[in-house]
């Protein structure tokens, strides 16, 4: 048989190397060509068996991305999602029960099919690099790990560990994996090939778990899921986001096997697959994929940032900057207004390198204390996150005109005010652009690129790809006050405190948006964002003669701003927010309260603030985290107006 996405070669001690690289593609994924293929491996071998086979990946860009989503999109019938499932349950099967002994050497990301491939080989390195990374990321699209990954990994890993990951999607990199037991070594890329030989035809027995956690896994896993799904019932309710629920419904009933839960299960394939949560967030993966290729075509790879403003917004963008390996400049008014930003830099380097302080120590080196603003000479880079006053922006970057390189890119954390005001005191206003972060600025994944007509084209590619080397969304936005996110949430979060005029307590519009979908209601998200800055937004969008709800005027006026202050709406002891205990709500709040987010969402279409609905609809859910399971707010509106 000859292999389009494969190669397959044997070595002097008899060992086969099966290599993927998917051809015409960037990444490999587990489409119906490429398992045919590996199927046909399969049979080669059993021919003539190794005496051992290793699974490796024949991309730079990584190990394998997954099953192929686009097949997905395609599923027309419940016949053809029995049929998807049953394909990889079988060859995986087949592949955990070969004679000889396999082994996955994981090199890169390796995601949803492509951990269910390594789960079913015998043994699993990972290469230690940043890239590595091991994930089951099937419930953020609605759907669950059906080819054998809710059986082997509980049985791996035990189920605690294996739930979690399985409920959340989230990932492990190189080093976690193998303290989890995922891996069953971690090495440097160096000696990844001698090591997998080593491993292969070590005759080591797999790993076995406790027996604790075997009676967990088995008699005892209906305790375990019950505790768990009073876990995920504090996240996500099961008519938005059902796939949680089907996991432990599969694992704790069903041993793992998605193939035998009868077709008029809640939780069986055909209704995940083809729910219209599933369908959302799928829609959703696209919509971020197309965020992601935003700046591809601009060659830009700056090696210097400077940043200046050291406050909470300008230091955390020094820290992001840092931590993705570039050498970042911080200026401020003096070495002790700047003090504050390292502690927090240290801190999330230490979060992030947990368990290897030489990393945490080398990003924390590349950030520089810089007061008197030496670096904007060298920067590739340079970003103004100072307060928002426009005579003082524009002075600003005349300065920086004046003694910055000629291709630098100049850039300003504005969230109110136009780009072309500010750029008009520069000699060439083309080179400035907005690159607008979203505090935290480590957690949101969303910064708009904005430009004017009069921003140079390659100015903005640039902001896009450096946006993307911090591993963010870029969102293209045009020059309009509060551009796409602040635009649609400002009228939202005055709704609600309108409602608090009328009597409404916070907490029960809080309980309303949360139960509409909203991972936080919009009374806290005011506490959390800063009441002075909600009502600085709110000016600026609807000019300073505009009237404030008074629940938010008074608590302005008496110094309560929020989550930083210790008080607002809501008490914040240590941080936490302190809630009293929700009340009934109201029939139809939530609609009331979302209504203006939606209008302002296609306002900005209609004015060009976006240059389509799907990219509205991918900021607001990335910038906002507007319920994802809807497919953004025009999708929204889109489903209602087709139910009636």
């Amino acid at each position: 048989m000859t292999f389009k996405h494969w190669t397959l070669d044997r070595d002097a001690e008899g060992i086969a190397w099966a290599i993927l690289d998917e051809a015409d593609a960037s990444a490999n994924t587990l489409g119906l060509a490429v398992m045919e293929e590996l199927a046909g491996i399969l049979d080669q071998l059993s021919q003539r068996p190794p005496s051992g086979l290793v699974i490796r990946s024949g991309k730079a860009a990584g190990f394998i991305a997954g099953a192929n989503i686009e097949e997905f999109t395609r599923i027309d019938s419940a016949q053809a999602a029995r049929a998807l499932v049953q394909r990889g349950w079988t060859l995986f099967e087949r592949l955990a029960t070969v004679d000889y002994p396999t082994l996955a050497l994981i090199r890169g990301h390796c995601m949803g099919g492509g951990l269910e491939l390594a789960l079913a080989c015998r043994y699993r390195i990972t290469v230690d690099e940043p890239g590595t990374r091991l994930a089951l990321p099937e419930v953020m699209l609605g759907i669950y790990p059906a080819w054998g990954g809710m059986l082997r990994l509980p049985q791996l890993i035990g189920p605690a560990a294996a739930l979690d990951l399985m409920l959340t999607g989230k990932g492990v990199d190189a080093g976690k994996a193998r303290r989890l037991g995922l891996a069953d070594d971690c090495v440097p890329p160096r000696v990844m090939d001698n090591a997998a030989r080593i491993m292969l035809l070590s005759g080591r027995a797999p790993r076995r778990l406790p027996l604790l956690q075997r009676l967990l896994n088995g008699p005892l896993r209906g305790i375990v899921a019950g505790k768990a799904r009073k876990q995920v019932a504090l996240k996500a309710r099961p008519e938005h986001y059902p796939a949680p629920y089907a996991i432990l419904d599969v694992w704790a009933n069903y041993a793992g096997n998605a193939l035998a839960v009868p077709a008029s299960s809640t939780s069986s394939l055909e209704s995940i697959l083809r729910s219209l949560t599933a369908k959302n967030l799928i829609r959703v993966f696209f919509l971020q994929e197309r965020l992601k290729g935003f700046g591809k075509d601009a060659d830009f790879r700056p090696r210097r940032v400077h940043v200046i403003g050291a406050g909470v917004m300008g230091g955390d963008i020094a820290t992001e900057c840092a931590l993705r390996g570039m050498i970042v400049t911080l200026q401020d008014q003096s070495v002790e207004r700047i003090a504050p930003a390292f502690a927090r830099a240290a801190k999330r380097f230490e979060r992030k390198f947990r368990g290897k302080p030489r990393e945490a120590r080398f990003a924390l080196d590349r950030l520089i204390p810089d007061p008197a603003g030496h670096g904007v000479a060298q920067a590739d880079v340079i970003i103004e996150a100072i307060f928002e006053n426009l005579d003082a922006k524009r002075a600003l970057f005349a300065e920086i005109e004046r003694r910055a390189k000629p291709d630098a890119l100049l850039a300003s954390n504005t969230s109110s005010l136009r780009i072309a005001d500010i750029a008009s005191a520069l000699a060439d206003p083309g080179r400035l652009v907005g690159i607008h972060f979203f505090n935290p600025v480590a957690v949101m994944p969303l910064v708009e690129v904005v430009r004017n007509s009069g921003t140079a084209d390659e100015a903005a590619k640039r902001a896009a790809a450096f946006v993307r080397r911090l591993d963010k969304l870029p969102l293209p936005v045009g020059d309009e006050p509060g551009f796409l996110v602040n635009a649609v949430l400002g009228p939202y979060m005055y709704e609600a405190l309108r409602c608090m005029d009328e009597g409404v307590a916070p907490e029960t519009i809080d309980a309303a948006l949360t139960g509409f979908g909203m991972p936080m209601g919009p009374i806290e998200l005011v506490d959390t964002v800063g009441l002075d800055i909600a009502v600085a937004a709110g000016r600026a969008l609807a000019g300073a003669e505009a009237v404030l709800p008074r629940a938010l005027a008074d608590r302005v006026a008496a110094g309560q701003l929020g989550k930083k202050t210790g008080q607002g709406f809501y008490a914040w002891p240590g941080g936490k927010v302190r809630k009293p205990t929700d009340g009934a709500v109201p029939a139809g709040l939530a609609e009331r309260i979302v209504a203006p987010l939606l209008a302002a969402s296609q306002a900005c279409v209609d004015r060009g603030v976006v240059a389509d609905a799907d990219l509205a609809d991918a900021g607001v859910i990335f910038g906002t985290g507007f319920a994802p399971f809807t497919g953004g707010p025009l999708n929204f509106v889109r489903g209602q107006q087709a139910a009636g």
